[in-house]
């Protein structure tokens, strides 16, 4: 198990719980897959019902079995944690992929990965040093892993050194 939040405390009187997350952004998590939390020294699964982010690194949720104010102040200060492979870096290994524009011109080569929370990047060696690219989804154009390429919009200004 992974620890990847904390509970920090109970939200009004129907089981609402603010959670604190620990080396993953809220919107990274796997709504879909459940979470544990540890009783008696047993983990103990539970599933979000809802969740709401609230800034970078909370997120007001619902869980699975929690249902009033006496269910959530059972949980306050607990970890929650997360099979171990489950949120692990998400982003394969891209270090010597070669980074290409929307247009297809080389941009550089991928020296190594920045995990920013809630904004991961990559280091990509141009001709004119190295560059910070975020790596966000609405970025990438195309993935191919046999060519090993990456082809993306890089944000207008960040290649002007």
């Amino acid at each position: 198990m992974q620890r990847i939040a904390q509970v920090l405390k109970s939200n009004g009187r129907e089981g609402e719980l603010l959670v604190g997350f620990v080396g993953i952004a809220p919107e990274d998590i796997d709504l879909e897959e459940p979470v544990f939390i540890e009783f008696d020294g047993l983990p103990v699964p539970f599933y979000f019902e809802s969740f709401t982010p609230r800034g970078n690194t909370r997120a007001l949720v619902r869980l699975t079995g929690v249902r009033n104010l006496t269910d959530a102040e059972e949980l306050v200060g607990r970890d929650v944690c997360a099979e171990d492979d489950l949120y692990e870096d998400e982003e394969e290994d891209l270090t010597g992929w070669t980074v290409l524009d929307a247009d297809g011109t080389e941009v550089g080569t991928v020296t190594a990965h920045e995990d920013i929370p809630g904004n991961p990047c990559i280091w990509v060696e141009t001709g004119h040093g190295e560059v910070l690219v975020p790596l966000r989804e609405e970025l990438v154009l195309d993935v191919d892993e046999q060519k090993e390429t990456l082809r993306m919009t890089i944000p207008e200004g960040l290649l002007n050194l």
